[in-house]
C-alpha cells in the first residue's frame, strides 16, 4: 500500500462520516464546495496530531514500524548515536585521566632498590705492586635501599602543568559542545528536508484530488457535447503527470527517512514522522547585538579559541620554568653487606635526608628562542580569536537577516496561495461556463500548485533558519 493510498484510504472514511451526517439533514453541503470541505478538515486533523493518525495506515505501519519524532528526540539519539560525539567523549576521559596525571606529580617519588650478586675476590697491594695479599671475604653482596625524593620547588612547572592538562580539559569539553552543535543543526536540516516532503506530499495529493474532480466534470461536458475529447486527454495527461511526482515525493520520503535512521542508530526500514507542530511553535529573536554578546559568552567555538589563548599563555609559562632552579627534599635509607670499605661480612645500615637544589644555566641561551617562539604564538591565537569574533558577527548578521526574510517570504506567499486559489476558482468557473480554454484552467492549476509548495518551503525555512540564529549565537 502507497502512502497515497493510505492517505486516501483515511480521507475516505473521513468523507463517508460526513456524508452520513449531511444525509441527515442537520448540515447541507453544495457538491463543489463539499469535497473541499472534507479534505481541510481531514488536512487540520492531521496537522493537529502530527502525521500519526493519517501515517498509521500506510507501508509506515503496515510494511514496517513507524516512529513519531519530536525535535528533542532527534536531537538526544543524535547526541546518543553520533560517533564523532563518542570520539569526543573518549577524548573528554582522556583529558581527565591528563589532568589527574598532572596533580601526581606533586606527591613524593619512592623508590625501593633490591642488588645482589657475587663478590670476586679483592686483592691488595701493601708495597707498590708487588706482594699481593688476598683478605678473606665474602662471596655474596647484597644491598637493600629505600629512597624518596619530594619536590618542592620547580620553578612553577608543576603548577602550570596542572593547569595546562586542566586548560586541555576545558579544550576537550568545548570541542564537544562545539561538535554538538554542529552536528545537531546538520540532523536539523535532514529533518527539515523530511518535514518538507511531508507537507509538499499533502500539497501535491491535495491537487491530484482536485485534479481527478476536474476530470470528472470535463468528461461530463465531453458526453454533453460542450468539449472535445482534446480536452480530456491533456486533462489525463496532467493527472499522470501529477501522479508521476506524488511518487517521486513518496520516495525521496523513504531516502530522507533512512538517512536519518542511519544517523540516529535506528534500523534503517524504520520510517521517521516529523512533528508537524513545529510550525505553530513561536520563533520570537532579540536583537542583532544581544546574539552577538550571547556569542561571545556561550558559543563553545568563541570559548574554545579563548582556552586556546589561555593554553599559549601558559605555555609561555611553562618555558620560563626551565630557568628557574629547582629544590627538592631526599632521604634514603640503605641496607648493605658486606663492609664496602673493610669487606667484612656484616650488614651496615645508613640513612640520609638532604636538600637538593640545582640551577640550570645553560638555559639562559638555549631556551631564548623557545621563549620567542611561546610568545609569538600567543599573539598569534590572540589575532584568531579576533578573526572568529569578526567571523561570528557575520554569521549572526546573515542568520538574522535569512531568518527575517523567511518570515517576510510566508507572509507574502500567504497572500499568493490566496491570490492563486481566487484565480483558479475564477477560471474554473469561467472554462466550465466555456469562458475560458482548458489551458487557461491548467496554467491556473500550476500557479496555485506551485505557490502551495513555496509556502511550504518558506514555512519550514523559518523554523531552519531559527535554530541556524540559535547555533551562530551558541544556544543551540
Amino acid at each position: 500500500m502507497t502512502i497515497s493510498r493510505r492517505i486516501r484510504n483515511f480521507a475516505e472514511a473521513k468523507e463517508n462520516k460526513l456524508a452520513l451526517y449531511a444525509n441527515s439533514g442537520a448540515y447541507r453541503l453544495d457538491l463543489k464546495g463539499y469535497h473541499t470541505m472534507v479534505y481541510r478538515k481531514v488536512i487540520n486533523q492531521c496537522i493537529q496530531i502530527g502525521l500519526g493518525a493519517f501515517l498509521s495506515y500506510g507501508p509506515l505501519s503496515a510494511q514496517t514500524d513507524s516512529l513519531f519524532l519530536t525535535v528533542g528526540q532527534l536531537f538526544e539519539l543524535g547526541m546518543e548515536n553520533s560517533l564523532p560525539i563518542q570520539a569526543d567523549k573518549i577524548r573528554e576521559r582522556q583529558a581527565k585521566e591528563q589532568s589527574q596525571t598532572a596533580r601526581r606529580a606533586q606527591l613524593p617519588d619512592i623508590e625501593i632498590g633490591l642488588n645482589g650478586g657475587y663478590v670476586g675476590q679483592p686483592i691488595l697491594f701493601e708495597r707498590g705492586l708487588s706482594h699481593p695479599t688476598r683478605p678473606e671475604s665474602p662471596d655474596w653482596s647484597q644491598n637493600y635501599a629505600l629512597d624518596l625524593t619530594q619536590p618542592i620547588y620547580q620553578g612553577g612547572r608543576i603548577k602550570h602543568s596542572i593547569k595546562q592538562a586542566d586548560i586541555e580539559r576545558q579544550i576537550a569539553l568545548l570541542q564537544t559542545r562545539t561538535d554538538q552543535a554542529d552536528i545537531k543543526l546538520g540532523l536539523l536540516q535532514q529533518y527539515m528536508n523530511l518535514f518538507s516532503y511531508y507537507k509538499q506530499h499533502e500539497v501535491l495529493t491535495r491537487n491530484i484530488e482536485e485534479s481527478e474532480r476536474r476530470l470528472k466534470d470535463i468528461k461530463r461536458l465531453k458526453e454533453e457535447g460542450v468539449i472535445t475529447n482534446n480536452d480530456v486527454l491533456r486533462s489525463e495527461l496532467q493527472l499522470t503527470t501529477d501522479r508521476l511526482a506524488l511518487q517521486e515525493t513518496e520516495n525521496t520520503l523513504i531516502l530522507l527517512s533512512q538517512q536519518l535512521d542511519i544517523l540516529l542508530g535506528l534500523d534503517e526500514h524504520l520510517y521517521i514522522i516529523p512533528d508537524t507542530s513545529l510550525l505553530s511553535h513561536p520563533t520570537p529573536t532579540d536583537s542583532y547585538m544581544q546574539y552577538v554578546d550571547e556569542a561571545y559568552a556561550n558559543d563553545p567555538a568563541m570559548l574554545l579559541a579563548r582556552q586556546q589563548t589561555l593554553l599559549a599563555q601558559n605555555e609561555v609559562e611553562l618555558t620560563k620554568a626551565d630557568n628557574r632552579p629547582t629544590i627538592s627534599l631526599h632521604a634514603g635509607n640503605t641496607l648493605a653487606r658486606p663492609v664496602q670499605r673493610t669487606m667484612a661480612d656484616m650488614y651496615n645500615n645508613t640513612w640520609n635526608i638532604g636538600l637538593s637544589v640545582a640551577y640550570p644555566l645553560s638555559s639562559f641561551y638555549k631556551n631564548k628562542h623557545r621563549l620567542n617562539a611561546a610568545r609569538l604564538n600567543v599573539h598569534l591565537r590572540q589575532n584568531e580569536e579576533e578573526q572568529l569574533k569578526q567571523s561570528s558577527r557575520l554569521t549572526i548578521r546573515t542568520a538574522y537577516l535569512r531568518h527575517q526574510e523567511a518570515i517576510d517570504r510566508v507572509e507574502a506567499l500567504k497572500l499568493s496561495v490566496r491570490q492563486a486559489q481566487e484565480n483558479y476558482r475564477i477560471v474554473q468557473n469561467r472554462y466550465l461556463s466555456q469562458l475560458a480554454i482548458l489551458t487557461d484552467l491548467l496554467d491556473a492549476n500550476s500557479v496555485l500548485l506551485d505557490a502551495e509548495l513555496q509556502l511550504t518551503t518558506a514555512r519550514t525555512q523559518v523554523v531552519y533558519t531559527y535554530y541556524e540564529l540559535q547555533h551562530a549565537s551558541g544556544k543551540l
